[in-house]
């Protein structure tokens, strides 16, 4: 119920549209029933009926008598006609049956046309919010989840709510009303008829019920197993140099058939599940056809029964009833629809509520350039249980420059990724100027930090576009300033459009020094306050890291830096030089104080060869 809750919101967001599509489908149902029950003055005019004396209907209040009244009189005039003109009465009511076919095709038709754009805009709505809270949520999220399993719930699982926003307005707004108004001419024809022909039809329900819960597991499980088959593609095509170069593909092959055997198995089912209710509750209306048939026989041929049922309507009847199918059939697979999507909606709606665990302060202050220090007081950092950082206590005054080195896991990037608020901290503060950055807003932070990682990620964009990411109003001028402080502006110039190349998927086009160069470039139109280089050359070779560093110590000049080494040959000028190891600080100084200590520092130096 809190699914088709969920569907309802999402479709009536677009209140016009939906009217009309309710609208339209109302106007297909009435044209679809007056093009069948015209069948049965046609059916008296050639069986010779209508030679019968009928009274001028009486014209009576209220919607229920005035369909009655029209009807009436319809019947009373083909009457009349019939017994002056058979032919003619013949030729009018092909016409009408012709009109009301006509109608109710075009009504099908408008109902499809608004349709069709406003399952598209619920499509675009959900997909809008499931892409920006993926880009709210903190990066720890990503630590544990599959971005394939992401890609999924965007994809398959968005299409389930597409089909449900369908099934929805047919399930409340055209099945049913398909369903009353049958049954109702049913009534006025034969009540005892028509109370014999209902009595086996909630059979039909407690089938769906039973099918739908059944689907709605089914098809749970698929969803996910989707996600496994979407995280596969990924890894692999983003792995495909070391699969090569390994020799990996058969393994690779053979992994990724059997989670597509998986899914294409729990697909199956599901699919077998929901198309199973259709021949059941075919099945059911035969059955019910079939005592019909022979209790509205004797109804006819059994003058003892008194009964006002006559041939044409008799068969009228049938073909009215046997229109039943559609509407209950219809309504037995939107309910299927509905269980299906149900499990889209709940995967989906994991995404939409996950908490996004860093959140901005009620009143943040807002920071201006850095004028005194960056303090890092007693801070303490634990994930997933695992204690990261302890006891984390230094101060980058402004304009300095602070190295952390030590061995890998020891905590170096988690201390610039606290900075950062990628996450936050368990125990102690982070300052800038004595503010903790928990009572600035997250948006205001960044804006005055800059990073150079260690692998450069570029977009599928022009160069110009990379340097300027982020920066919508930066000019040409600037960004050509920034790409020569980068030592950029050379290679650039030699691309086939300059600044407007395409560089490729991830900066594919481009060398290692390249792209880091760009990255650089980035950085230094960003201007930030602080600047924090995560290992940026350690992926270079010598002579693009030579050109790199000309372009680190170019923007480092005068500027407040974080340094995460692992090349210490790159980091003796800093001011300070902080050694973790297991996450706490261990050894802290200059190049040279360090060397004398003759500790961990030093031993790094000697396996570098720099001592």
């Amino acid at each position: 119920m809190k699914g088709i809750i969920e569907i309802y919101r999402y479709t009536f967001k677009y209140k016009g549209i939906t009217l009309l599509v309710i609208f339209f489908n109302l106007l297909y149902v009435i044209f679809n029933l007056i093009s069948l029950a015209l069948f049965v003055p046609f059916l008296q005019i050639i069986f010779n009926e209508n030679d019968k004396v009928i009274t001028i209907p009486i014209k009576q209040n209220g919607l229920i008598n005035f369909f009655k009244y029209q009807a009436e009189l319809f019947d009373y005039k083909m009457n009349i006609l019939t017994q002056e003109n058979p032919k003619e009465a013949l030729f009018i009511a092909c016409i009408s049956i012709g009109i009301a076919f006509l109608g109710k095709n075009v009504f099908r038709y408008f109902t499809i046309w608004f349709q069709s754009q406003l399952r598209m805009s619920v499509v675009r709505d959900v997909r809008n919010k499931i892409f920006e809270k993926a880009i709210r949520l903190p990066i720890s999220y990503y630590n544990n989840e599959r971005k394939g399993d992401l890609i999924a719930r965007m994809q398959s699982d968005v299409g389930e709510i597409e089909i449900a926003v369908v099934s929805m307005l047919e399930l409340f707004f055209r099945e049913p009303i398909a369903i009353i108004i049958n049954v109702s001419l049913l009534i006025y024809w034969s009540p005892s008829l028509t109370v014999v022909s209902l009595i086996l039809l909630p059979f039909v329900a407690l089938i769906i019920v039973l099918i739908g819960k059944s689907l709605k597991r089914t098809a749970q499980q698929g969803q996910e197993q989707m996600g496994k088959l979407y995280s596969s593609i990924d890894e692999s095509l983003n792995g495909i140099r070391i699969i090569k170069a390994f020799n990996a593909g058969i393994s690779i092959i053979k992994s990724f058939r059997y989670e597509n055997l998986k899914h294409q198995r729990l697909i199956t089912k599901a699919f077998r599940k929901r198309d199973l209710s259709s021949p059941l509750n075919e099945l059911i209306v035969t059955i019910v056809m079939l005592v019909i048939v022979w209790f509205g026989g004797i109804l006819v041929i059994d003058p003892s029964n008194n009964s006002t049922l006559t041939g044409p309507q008799f068969l009228g009847f049938i073909l009215i009833f046997s229109q039943l199918t559609r509407p209950i059939s219809n309504t037995a697979k939107s309910i299927a629809n509905m269980n299906k999507s149900s499990a889209s909606q709940d995967r989906i709606n994991q995404i939409l509520k996950t908490d996004e665990k860093i959140y901005e302060a009620k009143n943040p202050i807002d920071l201006g350039t850095l004028k005194n220090s960056i303090k890092y007081n007693n801070v303490y950092f634990s994930y997933n249980d695992e204690s990261i950082l302890k006891n984390i206590s230094f101060e980058i005054p402004v304009g300095k420059t602070v190295a952390i080195v030590g061995e890998s896991g020891s905590g170096k990037t988690t201390i610039s990724d606290l900075l950062q608020r990628y996450y936050d901290i368990n125990k102690g503060e982070i300052t800038y100027d004595d503010i903790n950055i928990k009572d600035v807003s997250i948006k205001n932070l960044r804006n005055h930090i800059g990073i150079v990682p260690q692998e450069s990620f570029l977009f599928n964009a022009s160069v110009k576009e990379n340097i300027a990411f982020g920066m919508p109003n930066a000019t040409d001028e600037e960004i050509k300033t920034a790409a020569k402080i980068a030592n950029a502006e050379k290679f650039i110039l030699e691309l086939e459009d300059r600044y407007e190349t395409n560089i490729g998927e991830q900066g594919n086009k481009l060398s290692g020094g390249q792209k880091q160069r760009i990255s650089i470039a980035r950085a230094i139109l960003k201007n930030p306050t602080i600047l924090i280089l995560d290992e940026a050359t350690s992926a270079l070779d010598t002579e693009s890291e030579k050109l790199v560093q000309q372009a680190l110590e170019n923007i480092m000049k005068d500027r407040t830096s974080i340094i995460i080494a692992h090349r210490l040959s790159t980091i003796k000028n800093a001011d300070k030089i902080i050694v973790l190891s297991k996450g706490e600080i261990k050894e802290e100084g200059t190049h040279n104080e360090l060397i004398k200590k003759k500790g961990i520092y030093q031993n790094l130096c000697s396996l570098q060869g720099i001592i």
